[in-house]
């Protein structure tokens, strides 16, 4: 009892703080991308530590993808950069998880409106049923990676609307609140110049590429539930995807 009681409340090691008073500046902005950090001796006295434990910290980092180390010139800031594997149907919190991150979302807008041809189509509706649109720019820390544009047949967007899409990924409110197995998804990527409003939320220039991911999600019933666009800072994600030779 008296171990458990001191390994309780023991603190964490000094590396592991220092590690993420780093990664705070770096999420938050404070060193930004391409940035060299301070040496390791401007850190070795700002935070009291040894060398090795800067070492140790810094270390954590670059593990993490967040700094790259250059012989004899110290240690860079990276952009963030998440690994999406096209093999795989995952949400984008599952996506920057791996980074360490926590992800999420500044819900832009909510909207009803009648189905386009290609939204009717996508979803099995008939054009001008209504569905909902839920419009949201997606953040890994502090930086926006992706603008997501979402279209739901009406019932499973009314539902989505009054749930926290702010702090939850959309697939995730799917299977957890509301019950719904999802099976697989279609997806189609391309690469195309960013529009300025789209540009904007992303720090994107217009005109500069962006990855545009189409997205049709369907549950275990084969029925699709969520049809959207998704449009990613080029340097924002690497991509993956496993080919058997048929």
């Amino acid at each position: 009892m008296l171990n458990s009681r001191r390994s309780a409340g023991q603190r964490p090691p000094k590396y592991s703080v220092i590690g993420r008073t780093l990664r705070e500046r770096i999420l938050g902005g404070l060193y930004v991308q391409g940035a060299r950090l301070p040496s390791e001796r401007m850190l070795q006295k700002e935070f009291a530590a040894s060398r090795v434990t800067i070492r140790l910290a810094l270390e954590n980092l670059r593990r993490a993808g967040l700094v790259e180390s250059r012989q004899g010139k110290g240690y860079f800031v990276r952009p963030v950069q998440a690994l999406y594997d096209l093999g795989r149907l995952q949400g984008f919190g599952e996506i920057v998880a791996a980074l360490g991150l926590e992800a999420r979302s500044l819900v832009l807008a909510i909207s009803q409106l009648p189905a386009s041809t290609e939204t009717a189509q996508a979803l099995r509706l008939e054009r001008g049923d209504r569905v909902v649109r839920i419009d949201r720019v997606r953040l890994a820390g502090e930086r926006a990676l992706s603008y997501d544009e979402s279209y739901f047949p009406a019932g499973i967007g009314d539902a989505l609307a009054r749930l926290d899409l702010a702090h939850s990924d959309v697939f995730a409110l799917l299977e957890g609140a509301l019950g719904i197995e999802l099976g697989y998804a279609d997806l189609t990527l391309e690469i195309i110049a960013a529009e300025p409003s789209i540009g904007l939320h992303l720090g994107v220039e217009a005109g500069k590429p962006l990855v545009r991911i189409r997205r049709l999600t369907f549950d275990l019933d084969g029925r699709p539930v969520d049809f959207e666009y998704l449009y990613g800072r080029a340097d924002g994600f690497r991509f993956r995807v496993r080919a058997a030779r048929w």
